[in-house]
Parts: C-alpha cells; structure tokens; sequence
C-alpha cells in the first residue's frame, strides 16, 4: 500500500484512478499542456500510462514500479510522466491502444505508451514487471527505461522514425470511412454462421478461454427466429448464471472469466457489463419464457439499486477486483470466496446443503478458497437456499469491501436505463421503471448543460465533453423509457440528443458518427468507431437509435442515416461480421421491415415529434 510520503499533482483531480496514484513519489501530470509544454522545455520523452481504479494489473504494476523510489526518481530525472483515467478519456485510450496493438499485437490495461513532446508514441506495451527477472520477465520496466532514455538522447533520429512511422499506421487504421454496397442479409448470415461454427456446446458461449460475456452476443442471437441460435442463446444464459462469474450471494456479473467454463472470474464488476447482461436476461425470458431468466435480470438490477446507486442519484462505475484480506494483504478476489469452514461457522447445521448446492470443497477452487458456484442445473433457489445467500451477504459486508469506483458515467448510465426501463415494461416491475425515471432525469440534470452532455459526474464536477457513446447510449435508454411510459418528454430528449450528434459528430459524406465532436481535443486521428467490444460501439446503437425514431415518428430521413450510417462500415460488415454484433441487430431491423411499432404486444400510434428539426 501506498504511503503518504509524497504528494503529487494529481490530488487535485477527480479521477479515482488518478487519485489513487496521487501519493506515489512518481511526478505525475495529468493529460494537459503543463506536461506537455514541459518535456518540450526540457527536450524529454513522455512516458504516458493509462488505466483505470478497479483494474487488477494496473494496482500490480502501481505497486511494484510507481511506488518504487528508485523507478520514481529515474522517471522524474529523465521524463515526463502522464497518468490518464481511459474511463474519463476514451479517445486519448483508444488513440494510444492503437498504437500498443500494431506494436505488439495486442493491448490491455494498464497501457504503457512512450511519447515525443509532439504526442507522438515511438514504443509501448501494456504491463511490464518492475526489473530483469521479475515474474519470468528478461527485461524489466526500469531498464526498459533507461535503454528508451539512451536512444532518444543518442538516436533522435530513429525515434523520430519510429513515430512517423508509428503516427501514419495509426491514422490509417482509423482512417475515416468511406461508404460501400452492403449485402445485408449476407452480412447477418455470415456472422450468425460464425457464431455456430465457434460456439461451446459444453459450456455454452464461444469456444476457448478466457470466456466474456460479450463474446457471444446473446440479444443478436435472439432477434433472429432460429431454434439452433435459441438454443445457443438459451444455453449460454444458463451456464452464465450457474458460473462462478456470477454473483452467487449479491447479484451481478463479474467482468471476464479466466476459464472456459465461466467458473474463474476476474472479480472486478463494471456498471456496463451488469447493465447489458440484465436486457440480455430479459430478452432472454421473452424468448424463452423461463422464469429462472428473470430471476437473474432481477438480482442483477436489485444489486445494482443496492451496491451502485448513488444517493443522490445515477449509478457508480464499477468496484475493484482486489480487497484486504484479515492480514490487512489486498488480494484478487479474497472478499467474494469462501473455506468450508467459514461456511459451517456461520450456517451451522444448514452448510452441508449450501456447501453441496454451491460446490464448496476443502481444495478449494482458487488459491485455497472457493468461488461459489451451482452444481446443478440453474433453478430459481429454494427457501433455504435463499435464506443462506441472504445470511452469507450479511457475513461478506462484514470484510473490507473492495474499492468502488465512484463517478457516475453518462453512457453506462444510458445503458442503465435501458436495463431498467426494459426490465420494469418485461416483468412488470413499476419500481424498475421509476428507477429508469429517476435516473434519466439525474443525469439529464447534472450532465446536460446548455445544448452539451458531459461524459462524467464525480464530486459534483462534471468530467470532459460527452463523446458519441454518451449521446448514443442516453438516447437508446431514453427511448427504451419511453416505450415503458408512453410519456413524451423522454422521446423529445432523445430527439433533442440526436439533432446534436447530426451537427457535431456525423460525418455526413462518409456516413457514421465520430467518436469525438467538431469541439474536442484534436488527436492524431479522429476515430469513427464501429467493432463491438466490452461494450457495443457508438455507432452500432445509434443506427438503431435512428431507425427505431423512424418508426416512432414516420420520418423517413432517420431511415436514411442509419442506412448511411451502416454503409460506411460496409467494408467491416461484409469481411468480419461478427465484430459488428449490435449494428446486426440493426441490420436485421431493417430487413424485417416492420408495418408499425410495436410496445408492450400491441401496435404503438406514432407520435408526433415536434423537437425533431429535419
């Protein structure tokens, strides 16, 4: 653990992620022209590392270099050293991340990205263990250090080779898009046969390790009439649930499992992947009408109402994967896992039956303790089983709680939104929808200020500018809210969202919406962003966005440009579909050509929009 010993610039930031570093002897700066001005006064090359409060490996790597006074110091002497938050500056993330995966051919967090003055990367990679040996590594962070430092003052000329190079790799794979025919019912075949090809039968999901949520996109399975994708769909749900990464005793997914069998997880829980596995649990109920589906969507939204919501409303961002153990050791995974005796200790005579339900062994499954998980096939619990996940929460929230990433994002709320108000139309939950209620307005209060949405609210500072997944998300959720209400001023909203997104973000020749506005920072590239990830693209769901306001509002120009707005990735869609999950939803949208629109089972009157500026 950090000591106080030093203080840097960053204690008067907001971040979480950058707070957590404001006591390290490094000199950090936070992203601005102060740093960069500066490594030019002193002719230094940046070092520039980019992470996030709840990530595991950025803690390690916090610990083990950041903390080191050794490192620091040959850091301040010879660099300048910048700390970014990627949840509060995707685009400066996605621009770096770029670099690091034509580099090394691969990315993650933290990232680790060297500079010139210009902010130009020459080198980077993601986590890099603090010397030569260090967990089997042959060279080590500080001598990385120093062997970069020695070419940039003795070689200037091939670092400055380096970024050109580097620089012109990245505008072209960002390049912007340039609009193409698209095949559209061969696009959704294409990607809907990977799908079968890659598909685990045994344990549902894609084929492999580790396993994401996301990886097999359950509601584009779901939207298109064929049992063989039901059934995958179905299948996946219920090994999801059944898993270790989920929640047995709270609720809630965590973020990725390490295994193929969805039982290791890695323990962080991020607002989004909960938001987006509750619509597909709902979704997932009306396809199949399975009760134990809506049990989970439930336990997922009363976890997030319970853990996540702030007072004064919206919902926090995320909570970290490590947490102390009783002998005060901040360990991955140690508040979520349980011995045998820990269990007996607390449920007397009732822990054989919980231990049997939950696969509680003396082994243990990870590092001598186990992660809960069903042994038989999802089932809604029994009373007793219930009673016991009730009592072992109690017993849990008894231990240091792992660290909870307090700032309120716009576009994990927007998806928020849509889980609830889906949530609360579905299973008829009015509580849900006045959550879903609750939230829009908090965020339409606190985030949308004179014609411009932010990106974050935290202390009550509001963060950057909005970027294309704030508009796109709030819009979809406001949407979703207001086919659950049928009450106007949610939709008015949504329109209002679009009209800025048309004028700032859509690149009307080309078609799509950049990821930044006409008023952002500019970046070596202004990236139009299309592929599905952890979250689905900005792109994909405003297309649908589009042509769901089509259909609310019979006006054929939003039609238009999400027909625009799909084309331009005609180029994506028709090589490597399933990178385009969501817009295939949208995709699919479009060719089922619907005669009305339909809520709740009944066609829906189209009502007027009188915000709509065409």
């Amino acid at each position: 653990m950090t000591t106080k010993t030093h203080t840097n610039r960053l204690i008067h930031e907001t971040s979480p992620y950058l707070v957590q570093h404001a006591h390290n002897p490094v000199d950090w700066f936070p992203w601005g022209e102060e740093a960069f001005a500066e490594a030019k006064k002193h002719n230094r090359p940046i070092f520039l590392s980019i992470g996030y409060s709840t990530c595991h490996w950025c803690h390690v790597m916090a610990h083990e270099s950041f903390e080191d006074e050794e490192i620091a110091r040959y850091l301040n002497d010879h660099f300048i050293s910048i700390k970014v938050d990627r949840e509060e500056r995707p685009d400066i993330d996605a621009t770096y991340m770029t670099a690091v995966q034509l580099i090394t051919g691969a990315g993650g967090w933290p990232m680790s990205v060297w500079l010139d003055p210009d902010k130009k990367p020459f080198f980077g990679g993601t986590y890099f263990p603090a010397r030569n040996g260090d967990r089997g590594a042959g060279k080590g962070f500080l001598s990385l250090l120093k062997d970069l430092k020695e070419m940039y003052d003795e070689d200037p000329s091939r670092i400055a080779r380096a970024s050109a190079q580097l620089v012109k790799a990245v505008q072209a794979s960002k390049s912007t898009t340039t609009k193409g025919e698209l095949d559209y019912p061969q696009a959704l075949a294409s990607a809907l046969q990977h799908y079968k090809n890659h598909y685990d039968p045994i344990s549902g999901g894609i084929s492999g390790a580790p396993k994401f949520p996301s990886s097999l996109p359950i509601r584009t399975l779901l939207c298109v009439e064929d049992k063989q994708l039901l059934a995958m769909a179905t299948h996946t749900l219920q090994k999801m649930a059944e898993g270790g990464i989920y929640d047995q005793l709270a609720g809630g997914f965590h973020r990725y499992a390490t295994d193929a069998q969805w039982q290791i997880p890695h323990f962080e829980k991020m607002l989004y992947d909960n938001a987006l596995q509750a619509i597909a649990y709902v979704e997932g109920y009306q396809a199949t009408g399975l009760a134990e589906f809506a049990f989970v969507a439930t336990d997922i939204l009363q976890y997030l109402q319970r853990d996540m919501m702030a007072p004064s409303g919206g919902f926090y961002a995320a909570t970290d994967a490590d947490s102390l153990t009783p002998d005060d050791h901040l360990d991955e995974g140690y508040y979520f896992t349980w011995t045998p005796k820990e269990l007996e200790d607390i449920l007397g005579q009732d822990a054989q039956i919980v231990k049997a339900h939950f696969g509680v062994t003396e082994e243990g499954s990870f590092e001598g303790r186990n992660i809960l998980h069903l042994t038989a096939p999802l089932s809604l619990p029994s009373e007793k089983i219930d009673r016991a996940r009730s009592i072992l929460l109690l017993a849990r929230n008894k231990r240091p709680q792992p660290h909870r990433d307090e700032k309120i994002m716009t576009s994990w709320n927007g998806l928020t939104i849509s889980a609830f108000a889906k949530a609360g139309l579905v299973l008829k939950r009015p509580e849900f929808v006045q959550i879903a209620r609750d939230t829009a307005d908090w965020i339409w209060q606190n985030c949308f200020k004179e014609g411009v949405l932010f990106h974050s609210r935290k202390d009550g500072k509001t963060g950057s500018l909005g970027f294309l997944d704030d508009y796109a998300f709030l819009c979809a959720g406001l949407i979703d809210l207001y086919e659950a209400t049928k009450e106007m001023v949610w939709l008015k909203r949504a329109v209002e969202l679009d009209d800025i997104l048309r004028a700032r973000f859509e690149d009307e020749e080309a078609g799509g919406f950049f990821m930044t506005s006409d008023a952002h920072e500019k970046l070596l590239v202004r990236e139009k962003p299309s592929q599905d990830g952890a979250e689905p693209s900005g792109n994909s769901v405003h297309a649908l966005n589009l042509l769901r306001l089509s259909g609310l509002s019979d006006q054929d120009t939003y039609r238009q440009r999400a027909c625009s707005t799909i084309e331009a990735f005609s180029d994506g869609l028709t090589r490597y579909p399933q990178a385009f999950s969501n817009m295939l939803i949208a995709v699919h949208f479009m060719l089922t050509k619907p005669m009305a629109y339909v809520c709740e089972g009944a066609a829906c009157e189209r009502p007027p929009l009188s915000t709509t500026k065409l």
